[in-house]
């Protein structure tokens, strides 16, 4: 297949530039992935289409304020968008201008120093960062959310980029699906006998790198770690229906069932890349955001149910005013 067979025109007006108000009054679109027949709610309603036996899996990951400004020592600005930490203090950045980064310099970040060790594919540096202490204090005082480049408004309250659920620090990007969710609709699937297990992965570029070559199946996906208990899954194997939150719960349970067989506890990294043709093993039915035109999440949702399918709900989407991408609405495809 093509990346531009999953080309569709959006509208900027249609890009959510920020939250809206209250989580879970965002729009609703539910799909019936087979016949692609559409309803369209609110996300308040979402018990209403889940029974009693569903276990909705979220992914617990907290996104880190990885985004730091520091100064050469040729007094140069440069931004650094920490991805993954991959030996204690040594990581994997985004680093702009990436001219200004070469194997050796040191940049300032005030509480913090960090000098460029390597040079990595797809334009990446490893970084060793000097401090002491933790991290995350340091980050919480000198970083901000690292909010998608088409996001260009300011956000007010950096804790709407985290869901209500975030727990581990490590992800350079939300898990978007989730952010819908509030204490009221947790109450409310509760109620319905609706289970909730959780997992991790840390979002970084395997998620939202874009896709720059024309066949889709020469995209290499980058590796992100993820892990599920023992406990954890158990819960899952219990399930009548497993609802996945977003396409990292996705991705971490077809991982962990391509690997094994099975859900099973595991701890590992996955570049598992799901595009039309692919055989679903672990996922009944998935909430998920709106995505971009030619990313791997938008042919991640067009395998579950159908290229065809996921591209008319998006024109029905447009057409309904809804609101697109990190701080838009959401799908529930069953």
């Amino acid at each position: 297949m093509k990346t531009s067979d999953f080309y569709f025109d959006l509208p900027p007006e249609r890009i959510a530039q920020h939250p809206i108000e209250r989580r879970d009054h965002s729009k609703l679109l539910v799909m019936d992935r087979q016949s692609g027949d559409i309803e369209h709610t609110t996300f308040s309603h979402l018990p209403d289409y889940l029974r009693a036996g569903d276990v909705l899996v979220i992914n617990d990951t907290k996104v880190l304020p990885a985004r730091i400004f520091g100064t050469k020592e040729t007094g140069a600005r440069v931004e650094f968008l920490l991805l993954e930490e991959t030996a204690p203090k040594l990581w994997h950045c985004l680093v702009k201008p990436g001219r200004r980064a070469r194997v050796g310099d040191r940049f300032d970040f005030g509480p913090m120093t960090a000098q460029i060790t390597g040079l990595l594919a797809d334009g990446l540096r490893e970084v060793r960062l000097e401090y002491s202490g933790t991290l995350e204090p340091i980050l919480d005082q000198i970083g901000t959310m690292p909010l998608p480049p088409y996001i260009h408004e300011r956000l007010a309250e950096p804790g709407r980029y985290q869901t209500i659920y975030a727990k581990w620090a490590g992800s350079s990007a939300a898990p978007t699906a989730g952010l819908h969710f509030t204490p009221e609709v947790f109450e409310a699937l509760a109620k319905k006998g609706v289970a909730i297990a959780k997992l991790t992965l840390h979002v970084g570029l395997g998620t939202f790198r874009p896709v720059k070559v024309e066949a889709i199946e020469a995209h290499h996906m980058h590796e992100e770690w993820y892990q599920l208990t023992d406990s954890q899954a158990a819960i899952i194997n219990q399930a009548e229906r497993v609802i996945a939150v977003g396409t990292t719960s996705v991705r971490t349970l077809e991982s962990i069932v391509r690997k094994h067989g099975r859900i099973v506890a595991d701890s590992d990294r996955t570049d598992i890349f799901i595009y039309p043709g692919y055989r679903f093993g672990a996922v009944d039915a998935m909430i998920t955001n709106f995505h971009l035109p030619e990313s791997t999440l938008v042919m991640l949702v067009s395998a579950f149910s159908s290229r065809e399918h996921i591209l008319n709900a998006y024109q029905s989407a447009i057409a309904e005013d809804y609101r697109f991408f990190s701080f838009g609405d959401a799908m529930f495809i069953q």
